[in-house]
C-alpha cells in the first residue's frame, strides 16, 4: 500500500465524520455529479446497494422520497447483467459526470477494462479491488471481522437461551472470495463459542431471488433443526428473513442475522418484535460518502482502501430488544480484541489457504 494511501487511512475515520455533516453544515447544496452503477437488484435490495444509495444522498442532503437532486445532480444506472458492464460504464463515461460510483464486485472486471480507457474520469469502486489506475478509488471491506462478530452473537443468544447443540446455516449469494469472507468469518466466530457446531452452507447463485434463498432457509430451520441464518446475498436474503418472521409467528425459537444494512425492521413480526438478532453492517454509505466529498473537495486520491472494525466500517447492530444483553457484553470485549488484534480472523483476502480449511468443514447443502 503506498504511503498517500495509508496517509488516507490515518484520517479516515475524522473523514466519516467530515462526510456524514457535509451537507448538514452546508447551506448551499453539493453540484457536483455523479452516477451510481449498481450490479443486481438496484438500490430497492434493501441490503448492500441500498446502503451505498443511502451514502450518496447524505452527500447531497436528500433523503428518500424527496430527491432534489435527482436527475439533476447524480443518477442510478443499473445494470442487471455483469456481460452489460463494459458497455454500460462507457455510455456512463459519455456523461462526463465527476465521479462514477460502482458497487459490487460483479462490475470489477468492467472497471478495470474501462478506466485506462478514460484517465481524466474519476471512479470509485466498492468491492472492486482495481488498485493499480490512478483514476480510481477502491474500498474494500474486511467483512470477516463483522461477520465473525454476528456468529458470536448467534452462538451467545443460544448459550443465554439454553439452546442444546445448536445448529447454524449461511446462505451466499453468487459464490466468489468476497462472500466467501462473511462466512468464514461466520464459521469462526462460531466455533469460538461452539467448536463443533454444525453448519450449513448453501450458495442461491443470485442476488435477486428471495425465492430461492426462502426454499432453503425453510428446510433448515423445519427439517434441519437450524437455530440461526446468516445471508449475504443481497435481496436473495430476504427470503430468508421471511422465513424466520414466519416461524417465529408460530412461536418457533430460531433467528434471522441480516447483512450490510440493519434489517430489523425487515423481520417485524409483532410490536416491538423482529426476527432479525442482529445485522452485520457494512458502511457502503460512509465510503460513497467519503469518495464524493473527496471529489468536492478536491482531494480524490486513488489506490485502495481496507477498510474494517478499526475504521467502524464494520459491525453488528443491537436493535433488537430481545438480543440478550449479557451476550452484548462478552461481544462488545471480542470486538475490543479484534480492534486490538488479539484476535485474528482469518479471511480468504488474507490467508486463503486457511480461510479455505475452515470453510471444508462446512457442510455444503
Amino acid at each position: 500500500m503506498s504511503a498517500r494511501i495509508k496517509k488516507s487511512l490515518i484520517f479516515f475515520a475524522a473523514s466519516i465524520l467530515i462526510a456524514f455533516s457535509f451537507s448538514c453544515e452546508r447551506r448551499i447544496k453539493p453540484t457536483i455529479t455523479a452516477k451510481l452503477v449498481t450490479d443486481g437488484p438496484g438500490v430497492n435490495d434493501r441490503s448492500f446497494n441500498a446502503a451505498a444509495w443511502e451514502g450518496m444522498l447524505s452527500f447531497y442532503g436528500d433523503v428518500r422520497g424527496e430527491e432534489e437532486g435527482f436527475g439533476i445532480y447524480y443518477d442510478i444506472v443499473p445494470c442487471r447483467e455483469p456481460a452489460l458492464g463494459v458497455t454500460t460504464l462507457r455510455q456512463v463515461v459519455m456523461d462526463e459526470p465527476d465521479l462514477i460510483i460502482l458497487t459490487g464486485f460483479v462490475l470489477e472486471g468492467a472497471l478495470a477494462y474501462v478506466a485506462p480507457m478514460f484517465p481524466q474520469q474519476r471512479f470509485l469502486g466498492i468491492d472492486c479491488n482495481v488498485d493499480n489506475a490512478s483514476n480510481v478509488l477502491s474500498f474494500l471491506f474486511a467483512t470477516e471481522e463483522g461477520s465473525y462478530l454476528v456468529g458470536v452473537a448467534a452462538a451467545l443468544q443460544a448459550q443465554e437461551e439454553g439452546v442444546q447443540n445448536p445448529r447454524f446455516g449461511f446462505i451466499g449469494g453468487v459464490s466468489s472470495a468476497t462472500i466467501d469472507d462473511f462466512e468464514v468469518g461466520f464459521v469462526q466466530g462460531i466455533r469460538s463459542v461452539f467448536p463443533d457446531a454444525v453448519i450449513y452452507e448453501h450458495y442461491v447463485g443470485d442476488w435477486a431471488k428471495p425465492e430461492l434463498a426462502a426454499a432453503v432457509a425453510k428446510k433448515w430451520y423445519d427439517s434441519n433443526e437450524v437455530y440461526a441464518i446468516f445471508s449475504a446475498a443481497g435481496a436473495s436474503g430476504n427470503g430468508t428473513i421471511a422465513q424466520a418472521v414466519a416461524r417465529r409467528k408460530q412461536g418457533k425459537n430460531v433467528w434471522a442475522i441480516g447483512v450490510d444494512l440493519d434489517q430489523f425492521e425487515e423481520g417485524y413480526y409483532g410490536v416491538g418484535k423482529s426476527a432479525v438478532l442482529t445485522s452485520m453492517v457494512k458502511r457502503v454509505d460512509v465510503a460513497v460518502n467519503y469518495g464524493l466529498t473527496r471529489v468536492n473537495k478536491n482531494t480524490f486520491v486513488s489506490g485502495t482502501m481496507v477498510l474494517g472494525l478499526k475504521e467502524s466500517a464494520v459491525g453488528y447492530t443491537s436493535t433488537n430488544p430481545d438480543f440478550s444483553q449479557a451476550a452484548q457484553k462478552k461481544l462488545a470485549g471480542i470486538m475490543a480484541s479484534i480492534i486490538t488484534d488479539h484476535i485474528k480472523v482469518l479471511s480468504v483476502r488474507n490467508d486463503a489457504k486457511e480461510a479455505y480449511k475452515i470453510l471444508q468443514t462446512v457442510a455444503k447443502q
